[in-house]
């Protein structure tokens, strides 16, 4: 439930440029902040603070996987990932719901107790798979954005190979479509090789008539993006860009020059993946030229088979990224990365979606513990935020009010 709180003489990250603040009291009540009393911006800290920070988000996971940690260790991305006789797809058909459910609710709440509020799931195994998800969320009080997919492929190989305009969905799976974007926030597929022009154009049309999201992996590998060219005479993001018309472009791992110039130009936003990406072994997204280009980014963890969601260990892996590929002492200003799993989000989401802390936003929050010994005398409060960070150092997490995760000696 939510309720009234206060914590004095803290030090708040204000404003989507997340700047920090000394203040004698950061107060909310019920969904909403109701006190910011800034004393000065503190960038150092001489002897420990409470930090609060906006309520961090998780925009690509697969929770669904979570029952499988690490299952796929030493499996290429197809063995592993790829439908339908992937190890994951395989193993989830084994788990009822039952089973499946505590795997669930056990993530959710670890993504809780390392600062996530929400996160936006690629949610596998059709309406009931969303369902599943939807009733963890509620179980745990992280908010569970999804994304739905179909069941099973709507295609064999060769009616995507021949790709004909006469080729859309199955009755079946228009009537699977209805069914999910009944539960679900939106929908993604895997790649956009996965589906033919002409359904993605009545998926386009379907999802806006409903005001929902639609997201899609783009550019994971070569691949993708040579059987796109092969298909259609088109990379996959250019595809996606002109039949489906994305509001988010996961991974983006080998795009090009002329591709990130392409996803600027549509004002989309891309949602990188680093650590998932080096686990698989993968190249590592060009999270600098993106930077310098003036993407909107957000980060995800992807899937939980591959790595635990802690966003924070996200942050620390995606910065320190980015300042090899910058190749310089100055960039980028970790503020850039921490407004990834944060004030980022706005662009996408909008409405009640800030991923930032003033009077009158919602209550959103993470409380840090900037008092213990490894960070009270932090010298760059943004940078020790983003680099020095793991789930003990959290105290509370925060969304809409209602405390999702608080330490035995947090007090407010």
């Amino acid at each position: 439930m939510s309720a009234a709180g206060q914590l004095t003489d803290c030090v708040v990250l204000l404003g989507p440029e997340l700047a920090p603040f000394r203040c004698a009291r950061f107060a909310w009540s019920g969904d909403t902040i109701t006190a910011v009393e800034r004393i000065a911006p503190c960038k150092v800290l001489d002897d420990g603070a409470q930090v609060v920070i906006p309520g961090l988000y998780n925009s690509h996971t697969h929770l669904g996987d979570s029952a499988l940690p690490d299952g796929a260790t030493g499996l290429t991305l197809e063995e592993g990932f790829f439908r339908p006789h992937g190890y994951k797809y395989r193993e989830l058909a084994k788990l009822t719901p039952a089973t499946h459910q505590p795997h669930l609710e056990a993530h959710l709440r670890y993504m809780a107790r390392s600062g996530t509020v929400a996160h936006l799931d690629f949610r596998e195994q059709g309406p009931d798979g969303a369902l599943l998800l939807r009733a963890a969320s509620a179980a745990t009080g992280v908010q569970s954005i999804i994304l739905g997919q179909f069941n099973t492929s709507p295609f064999s190989e060769l009616e995507l190979r021949s790709n004909s305009s006469a080729c859309g969905l199955p009755p079946a799976h228009e009537a699977e479509l209805a069914a999910m974007l009944g539960i679900a926030d939106g929908f993604s597929e895997s790649t956009m090789n996965d589906l033919t022009s002409a359904a993605w154009a009545q998926i386009r049309a379907r999802t806006t008539a409903a005001g929902k999201l639609r997201a899609i992996h783009c550019l994971e590998n070569a691949g993708y993006r040579d059987l796109s060219l092969a298909i259609t005479g088109r990379g996959d993001l250019a595809r996606a860009l002109a039949d489906y018309d994305p509001h988010l472009i996961v991974h983006l791992t080998v795009a090009d020059a002329e591709e990130i110039a392409l996803l600027v130009r549509s004002g989309k936003t891309g949602v990188l993946n680093p650590r998932a990406n080096a686990t698989l072994g993968l190249p590592l997204p060009p999270v600098a030229d993106l930077l310098r280009a003036g993407a909107n980014l957000l980060l995800g963890t992807d899937n939980v088979m591959l790595n635990p969601p802690n966003v924070l260990a996200e942050l620390d892996f995606t910065y320190k990224l980015a300042r090899s590929q910058f190749a310089d002492a100055l960039s980028p200003d970790p503020v850039a990365v921490l407004k990834m799993a944060t004030s980022n989000i706005r662009a996408v989401l909008g409405g009640d979606y800030y991923g930032a802390l003033e009077v009158g936003l919602p209550a959103s929050f993470v409380v840090l513990d900037f008092t213990a010994g490894h960070l009270r005398h932090s010298r760059h409060l943004l940078a020790s935020i983003v680099t020095r960070l793991s789930p003990a150092d959290v105290l509370a997490t925060y969304h809409h009010g209602r405390p999702l995760f608080q330490a035995p000696d947090f007090c407010s």
